[in-house]
């Protein structure tokens, strides 16, 4: 009897047979079909020219160097190296002089674009009016701004100064490069943290105001907090693309004064496309977008939300 009841208490498993659906994978094939055709198949394709002296000019001559073009960004005695970590550092001189306008400042926008008075959809057509533009067009029309004749000297001498020479000195150029970009660009992220504030319950500013907290207390201790994984995700899409500036510095101070403002895009671009020499140009891409992955895994990792937040 005791083994009967010992049987009764173990309801007896059965295996569940698990229909597979293949309409998800349907849905998401063209998407795969696009990763792989325009990013997973030149990654690796980069990987494969970076392991050889690739000659772009002289395709007859493609030796196979293993890890060199590597090394050579790692040896201050290859001609590589100062060129690279120059313009890596550029790059990242432009990443702070970029990232707190293009995060904070389209917060602060977003917050005043968010409230209640006439002609607010106008603003924001306004704001975000110039990302629809091309980086030609945009860096063309502040190449012309900024130039020893443009408007910005022409006010200047207004004034009774001398004209800056911003394009043509340091770090005029890179206040020029940055301002252009944050005009160009700060409308997307405007629109992203406007989007986010849409979506906070009213009722939380509503209770927290019965409970005497001013606008300011509201901002840090619910608007702050409620963005969390939206300024995160703001912040790492601004890294990779400040990292990735390119068209701003050619078409304004083609690299110039003296190399200052060539990027490490700009770089990639001289020695691969200019220079023909596919393998270095190649190496580095690839220790580049390690480098940028690995940011972005340490972004989200120490700044992203947690269910805890």
């Amino acid at each position: 009897m005791a083994t009967k009841v010992e049987s009764l208490s173990y309801p007896v498993r059965r295996k569940a047979r698990k229909k597979i659906s293949i309409v998800p994978y349907l849905f998401i094939a063209p998407h795969l079909l696009f990763f792989a055709a325009f990013l997973g198949w030149p990654f690796f394709y980069g990987v494969y020219i970076s392991l050889f002296r690739f000659d772009f000019l002289r395709p007859e001559n493609r030796p196979f160097v293993g890890l060199k073009n590597y090394a050579n960004l790692f040896n201050p005695e290859s001609v590589q190296f100062d060129k690279f970590w120059n313009a890596l550092g550029n790059t990242g001189e432009f990443i702070l002089w970029s990232v707190l306008p293009l995060v904070g400042l389209a917060l602060l926008l977003a917050v005043l674009l968010n409230r209640n008075y006439p002609g607010r959809g106008v603003f924001r057509t306004i704001f975000f009016a110039p990302y629809t533009l091309s980086v030609t067009v945009a860096s063309v029309l502040w190449w012309w701004i900024f130039q020893q004749t443009g408007i910005v000297n022409q006010a200047i001498q207004a004034f009774g100064l001398k004209p800056v020479n911003w394009l043509g000195d340091l770090p005029g150029a890179w206040v020029a490069i940055t301002v252009a970009t944050v005009w160009w660009t700060i409308g997307f992220n405007t629109i992203i943290f406007l989007t986010a504030l849409q979506e906070i319950p009213k009722s939380l500013y509503e209770a927290a105001s019965l409970d005497g907290a001013n606008a300011r207390q509201q901002f840090f201790m619910i608007t702050i907090p409620m963005l969390r994984s939206v300024m995160v995700f703001v912040l790492t899409i601004t890294l990779i693309a400040s990292a990735n500036l390119f068209g701003q510095p050619y078409i304004m101070t083609a690299g110039g004064p003296a190399d200052g403002t060539q990027t490490v895009i700009y770089r990639i671009f001289f020695e691969g496309i200019l220079r023909g020499q596919m393998g270095t140009a190649a190496a580095m891409s690839i220790f580049v977008a390690i480098l940028l992955l690995s940011l972005t895994y340490l972004n989200f990792k120490f700044f992203g939300a947690t269910e805890e937040s």
